[in-house]
């Protein structure tokens, strides 16, 4: 199958930002409430650049009902499937079932993305079998795949320090190519949320988290942050074991 640039679909997993569901472990120093508005903020955002990113296709895979956080333009299917594994496997399978292209995967977690970062991440599969985005946390926050198949996800330990070793080595275990990616901070504490907000200072998250700023909260120095700049250039290597 001949693939020229940007012919390829992106897709958001995500959940419904609603109270005591999404960003548990911002709670504390944030209330629930708190917490679901980060997310909603984090959600639009990430969609909002999506929506500005090249694809044939843009697929939300929702748990839970769409609001009015969703922007036009955007495919809404439902989460398949219990663990992560499962439903991460079911975004990439019914997605390429509607339309049978490469597939470029984030989360709601990284409202730091630039369009042009997931330009790269579509063009990336003209020549490689699949790209991949490392976070900080050890996880991953992009994956995409030419041909997409379930075997490379299912049985991939999710939520752990090592999720992302794990899964470059099933790619690797497939004899696939893999571009990567700059890595990027999921937002999972409240650190993560400031460190965020520092490399997107324009975002619809940072605003939000600037209302309600406790004063508990670990604030990470603008200093410490590397510039969104840097985060646009990918690296191209093989899949590392």
């Amino acid at each position: 199958m001949k693939i020229t640039p940007g012919a390829a679909q992106l897709v958001v997993i995500a959940k419904e930002p609603v109270a005591g569901r999404v960003k548990t472990r911002l709670t504390p120093p944030f209330t629930p409430s708190q917490a679901a508005r980060l997310a909603e903020a984090s959600l639009e955002d990430s969609l909002t650049t999506v929506a500005r990113a090249p694809a044939t296709q843009r697929v939300l895979a929702l748990d839970g009902l769409p609001g009015t956080w969703l922007p036009d333009g955007f495919v809404v299917i439902p989460q398949r499937g219990n663990g992560l594994d499962e439903r991460l496997a079911a975004a990439f399978a019914d997605t390429y079932r509607l339309r049978p292209e490469p597939v470029v995967l984030i989360g709601m977690d990284t409202p730091q993305v630039s369009p042009a970062l997931l330009d790269a991440a579509t063009s990336a599969l003209v020549e490689h079998d699949a790209v991949y985005g490392p976070s900080a946390d050890g996880g991953f926050w992009l994956l995409g795949l030419r041909r997409p198949d379930p075997r490379l996800l299912l049985g991939v330990p999710m939520s752990q320090p090592y999720t992302g070793r794990a899964q470059l080595d099933r790619l690797a275990e497939a004899g696939l190519s893999v571009r990567h990616l700059p890595e990027l901070t999921d937002i999972d504490t409240a650190a993560d949320a400031f460190h965020v907000a520092a490399e997107a200072p324009g975002s619809r998250f940072a605003a939000t988290l600037a209302e309600m700023t406790p004063p508990s909260a670990q604030v990470t120095p603008l200093a410490e942050v590397a510039p969104l700049a840097q985060l646009t250039q990918p690296a191209e290597t093989g899949a590392r074991r």
